[in-house]
């Protein structure tokens, strides 16, 4: 069998779906929607599935107001990113977008966004002298849009960028290249 093909999982009943998704749950925290699409490809019966899903979340097993809420925070905490990028890392987890944006916001509301991008910045560049970086516009421009990706607003990136960039940089610019950016 060569590394393209898989082996023919065999299919499961309600009794072997529940011990997969508790064991599934046990290891990792999923969404309901991307429970149910693991749940999907292993169910002898579709049927099995949504009877299933309703079982986890009635025991309180699923719950994605409850993983978006730890998953926001530890996106946060963790890897220090900004609110957009951890709101579209949830849309992709499949979670609502009401559900997901109200544990952003929860997540995100005593939370300085200013310090966050410094704090990223000085992991991110940890090993280069931030303002001597910066003084290429190259460098300037790749920072700039490396916060973005990140998450961060753009005003608030200008502003600690332009914090740390040498005088004489155009830093007010970057807006502008972003509108470029978003409209092509």
């Amino acid at each position: 069998m060569s590394g393209l093909q898989r082996k023919a999982q065999r299919k499961m009943n309600d009794t072997e779906l529940w011990q997969y998704a508790l064991k599934t749950l046990g290891g990792r925290a999923l969404s309901a929607a991307e429970m149910q699409s693991r749940l999907r490809q292993r169910a002898a019966e579709g049927a099995d599935v949504d009877a299933l899903i309703r079982r986890l979340k009635e025991r309180g097993v699923l719950s994605d107001e409850r993983f978006a809420e730890q998953f926001a925070a530890a996106r946060r905490d963790n890897q220090g990113l900004g609110r957009q990028r951890v709101l579209r890392d949830l849309r992709q987890r499949r979670v609502s977008g009401r559900i997901a944006e109200q544990a952003v916001r929860d997540a995100y509301e005593d939370t300085d966004e200013t310090e966050l991008i410094e704090q990223f910045l000085a992991r991110k560049y940890r090993n280069t002298p931030l303002s001597k970086h910066l003084s290429d516009p190259a460098n300037l421009a790749a920072a700039y849009r490396r916060l973005r990706y990140a998450g961060f607003s753009a005003g608030n990136s200008i502003r600690v960028l332009k914090k740390h960039a040498a005088s004489g940089v155009d830093v007010e610019s970057l807006a502008e290249t972003d509108e470029t950016d978003r409209e092509a």
